[in-house]
């Protein structure tokens, strides 16, 4: 029976090929854009599952009160995870110290690289479960040993043995390779993770730790914990909340500090903190194309139900005859599930070709390393699965409706189907270009905000400036280097800072200045700088001056942004004094406010002061008369004669601003790609529908253009319904995408508004793809020779 029913379906498909084409067509774009995000969500769902205990390994952070708000931070004093295994081990199989992820110089031979890589305690690849390809898991006890990935491994030692060799890192220290472990995957928070080094290696080459005055007092490290099998992570973290607030000094309890456990499980989908709350992060991204990819195939299945019912008139004769010999509806119902099932199927396969087709462009847009699972049992399950729910869903209203035909009706030739037959299917035209134009708003919107974001003054000026990590050899001799390249036309300046001019590296408080209340604890970003970096970046000194070799003074002086002298309230801020650990500093400049971070959030008080010693990286001006690539030739030319034992490896701030939208830009592309689909696949249906309204108006539209009617006129009767439905959908969805946009917009605090123009730019576009749409059909039917039509009557 079933391979009957199967026979039949093939027959149909065969013998409409233009219906088929539409609905196998439309149906396979939607599913690929569907099996597309469902690899998506799958790749961001088992984020940070590589690490077998991955539901109980958590990082300790905390947070702390200053400049009025609750801020959250992962950074903690070094004796933190010390104090966590005194005080609570028991709860508690590890508890570890690590430093930041930075790039380090590894040396072997003649091969140097830089590699990325932390300091950690020696239990870290117990804890992660790392995959030991080569060496043991205990291979950081000794301090002079490392672990490398097997990628790293490969880059230094090819085919030899690597275990036993030696690297040397940073030109200081020389280290034994202990281990090699399987490259961390992507999708995991420690991917970058190339090399670890021992933490008591990076004790022995701080030894200002050891030496600090108020330990407690500084958050420069990362504490990772796992928990026991049997403890309850959300009492623990409760648990430990006070273990810093209990060390701090008397000052220092003004920050409030709380210390909890973030999970794993929650590093990468709920990241975002608001005043000390967690707010989401990437899950709400999930949510997003999960709809999307719900909607769009919803979008392929519309077509199915409404090229189904539209052509019901030339089924019916079929169903009559079916029922009169004696087939009851249940069989009926059976056959056309078949087709619709068919069709499902065929649609799948021909969506996995797309798949395999895009993937390697949807990576590059998504930001993903995805592969198609093609030797997965389970994906091959769920996509049977997911046709046969598909095939029902889109077969389930033309299965009930065209099996309800009554036969005597059908055969005595007095059957019609009815003007309000026609209302489900416009009413399904309504739903699919109200999602269409909802997509297409809310990828208008992202570009805006993108745009507005992109747009919003900087401070400085971007274009043709670096920034290089710090060298002891070049600090050493910094004004014979910035002689040389300045001559040579190279660079037009260069200074030393603390941190790039896109980030903070570091924050201070013990701030004070004349009127300040005593009990309020404030932090602000705080960069040393040598004199020539005003003129490096190109920020603006709005009022007073910038540093000079001129002043002996300013080596106690600081330049403050438009922000912090706001903050503060200094209405004449200029030769006012502010206290740094009990120094007074003079105010000799206010530069406009620079964008340090986020360019969506407000710009936050910031400070400047001059050095003291070597900093952290090299600010560089590129001469704008200079060719590029000339330029850069020289500048690592003279950094690789001073410093020969480390690469040269220059970071581009217009590049790493641009990074800084790259959340915002993935989503708007990936937004555009589904919504040019979602089009895509609206437009097949409409083209359909208006294929079967003029196929089926063909007489009148014979009569009428006898009568005198021009194909202008006749044309506008086609397509004025299905302008209507446009229009309809559009009142429709303008709301709805004014509303989720609107929410979308409040996670930024620097934000574009939502402007009717973007609705009537919508509006518009959807009715131009309409007439586009339908203009083919009724233009030819309009233009058809009416004797043709007519020459039976």
């Amino acid at each position: 029976m079933i391979r009957n029913y199967l026979k039949i379906a093939w027959r149909n498909l065969v013998k409409n090929k233009v219906y088929s084409f539409i609905n196998i067509g439309g149906l396979a774009v939607g599913m690929a854009v569907a099996v597309l995000i469902g690899l998506w969500i799958y790749d961001e769902l088992t984020y940070d599952r590589y690490h077998s205990h991955y539901d109980r390994i958590a990082q300790v952070m905390q947070h702390q009160t200053w400049n009025g708000e609750i801020g959250t931070q992962e950074a903690n004093p070094a004796q933190m995870a010390e104090e966590i295994r005194h005080v609570y081990g028991s709860d508690f199989t590890y508890v570890l110290q690590a430093s930041w992820n930075n790039d380090h110089t590894l040396t072997y031979g003649e091969k140097m690289f830089n590699k990325s890589g932390s300091y950690f305690e020696p239990e870290v690849p117990e804890m992660l479960t790392l995959h030991m390809l080569a060496g043991t898991r205990k291979g950081l006890e000794d301090m002079n040993s490392i672990l490398l990935s097997a990628s790293v491994a490969e880059a230094y030692f090819g085919s030899e043995e690597p275990i036993g060799k030696v690297l040397r890192m940073d030109n200081e220290v020389d280290l034994k390779v202990t281990g090699v472990y399987e490259d961390i995957p992507p999708n995991s928070s420690f991917a970058d993770l190339k090399f670890i080094a021992p933490w008591s290696l990076y004790l022995n080459q701080n030894k200002w730790i050891a030496k600090m005055e108020n330990p407690w007092g500084s958050n420069y490290t990362r504490t990772f914990a796992m928990i026991s099998e049997k403890a309850d992570m959300e009492k623990l973290s409760a648990k430990i909340g006070k273990v810093k607030f209990n060390k701090v000094n008397e000052s220092e309890k003004r920050y409030k500090p709380i210390v909890f456990l973030h999970p794993m499980a929650k590093w990468h989908l709920f990241s975002d903190f608001k005043q000390g709350v967690n707010t989401g992060g990437a899950i709400d991204n999930v949510w997003l194309f999960g709809t999307i990819g719900f909607f769009v195939l919803i979008l392929a299945c519309i077509n199915f139900m409404n090229l189904s019912t539209a052509r019901s008139e030339k089924r019916a004769k079929e169903v009559g005859i079916r029922k009169s010999v004696g087939s009851v509806r249940t069989q009926l119902i059976t056959q056309f599930f078949s087709e619709s099932i068919l069709i499902a199927v065929l649609a799948f396969l021909i969506a996995i070709l797309l798949v395999a087709m895009t993937i390697p462009y949807f990576n590059d847009v998504a930001g993903k390393h995805t592969a198609f699972p093609w030797r997965q049992p389970l994906f091959w399950v769920a996509g049977v699965a997911f046709s046969l729910l598909t095939g029902v869903v889109e077969g389930l209203y033309p299965a009930l409706f065209l099996s309800s035909f009554r036969p005597v009706a059908v055969l005595k030739g007095t059957f019609r189907i009815g003007r309000n037959a026609s209302l489900p299917r416009k009413a399904l035209v309504v739903l699919q270009f109200s999602i269409s134009t909802i997509l297409i708003i809310g990828t208008m919107i992202v570009y805006q905000q993108i745009q507005y974001a992109q747009n919003r003054p900087m401070g400085y000026n971007k274009s043709g400036l670096i920034w290089v990590s710090a060298a002891e050899e070049i600090h050493k001799h910094l004004d014979a280097v910035r002689t040389e390249l300045i001559t040579a036309g190279a660079i037009t300046e260069i200074a030393e800072s603390g941190s790039p001019i896109t980030n903070v590296w570091n924050t201070n408080g013990g701030f004070d200045w004349e009127g300040k209340d005593p009990n309020q604890a404030v932090d602000f970003p705080n960069n040393a700088v040598t004199v020539e970096y005003g003129k490096t970046v190109g920020w603006t000194v709005k009022d007073g001056r910038d540093f000079s070799r001129d002043f002996a003074t300013d080596s106690s002086a600081f330049i403050l942004n438009e922000a912090a002298v706001t903050f503060i309230g200094l209405k004449e801020p200029l030769g006012k004094v502010i206290r740094w650990e009990n120094k007074p500093y003079t105010i000799i400049g206010v530069v406009k406010d620079v964008i340090l971070q986020s360019p969506y959030t407000p710009v936050r008080g910031a400070m400047w002061h001059l050095a003291k010693g070597k900093e952290n990286v090299f600010m560089i001006r590129i001469n704008p008369a200079a060719k590029p690539h000339e330029a850069m030739a020289k500048i690592e030319g003279v950094f690789r004669r001073l410093n020969p034992t480390a690469p040269f490896a220059a970071n581009f701030v217009d590049e790493e601003y641009a990074r800084k939208f790259g959340n915002e830009k993935r989503i708007g592309e990936l937004s555009t790609f589904f919504a040019i689909l979602a089009i895509l696949i609206s437009c097949l249906g409409l083209f359909g529908l208006a294929s079967y309204v003029a196929e089926q108006r063909t007489k009148e539209i014979g009569i009428r253009k006898v009568l005198g009617a021009s194909v202008a006129n006749l044309w506008r009767m086609l397509s004025q319904d299905f302008v209507l439905l446009v229009v309809i959908s559009s009142v429709i969805s303008i709301p709805i995408a004014y509303t989720f946009a609107h929410r979308w917009l409040q996670q930024y605090d620097y934000r574009t508004t939502i402007s009717w123009w973007t609705f009537a730019v919508a509006v518009v576009g959807a009715i131009v793809i309409t007439l586009l749409t339908v203009s083919f059909q009724a233009i030819k039917a309009s233009t058809a020779n009416p004797v043709n039509s007519l020459r039976s009557e």
